[in-house]
């Protein structure tokens, strides 16, 4: 008897990834049989990471869990999902304010496709705060973010921002 696949995906623009990208990404490893990282390309954004880059940094940050693959894609996550046989979408919450927007795209993405499901982790509460963003402002400032994201981040960021 063939036994199904368990895949799954973690979708967004990781300009860079994070230690709250990467325990959400940890943790769902273990739930799944795969866990496809999507990073989305967006046109109408300009990234401080190229896409490319964006990609490696995450190959290098997740080289330890062996079920991890990590895609580029544009458009709809749910069609993505559609021609990929995934069933799965996970979303990391942080706050309120994340769980109320996540369960918008959740209802709207089972709207569009009712066999998707949205399985929604917490993150771990020493990364609440953080984000892509507020790394990338905080920078601005010559803030210490070494506790925030992985040494490959880390470097990279220092390399962008001389």
């Amino acid at each position: 008897m063939d036994k199904k696949i368990r895949k799954a995906i973690f979708a967004g623009s990781f300009d860079p990834i994070t230690n709250g990208h990467l325990d959400i990404i940890s943790r769902a490893s273990k739930l799944f049989d795969e866990l496809q990282i999507g990073v989305l390309i967006n046109p109408n954004k300009k990234g401080l990471f190229s896409l490319e880059e964006r990609v490696e940094l995450i190959n290098a940050c997740t080289k330890d869990l062996d079920n991890i693959k990590v895609i580029k894609f544009q458009g709809l996550l749910v069609n993505y999902c559609r021609e990929h046989g995934i069933d799965t979408l996970v979303r990391g919450v942080r706050s309120e304010a994340d769980v109320n927007y996540e369960l918008q795209m959740a209802h709207m993405n089972k709207e569009l496709d009712s066999k998707i499901e949205t399985i929604f982790l917490p993150t771990n509460k020493q990364y609440s705060f953080v984000s892509s963003s507020l790394i990338k402002e905080v920078l601005k400032f010559e803030a210490d973010v070494k506790h925030l994201v992985p040494k490959e981040v880390l470097i990279a960021l220092e390399n962008k921002t001389k």
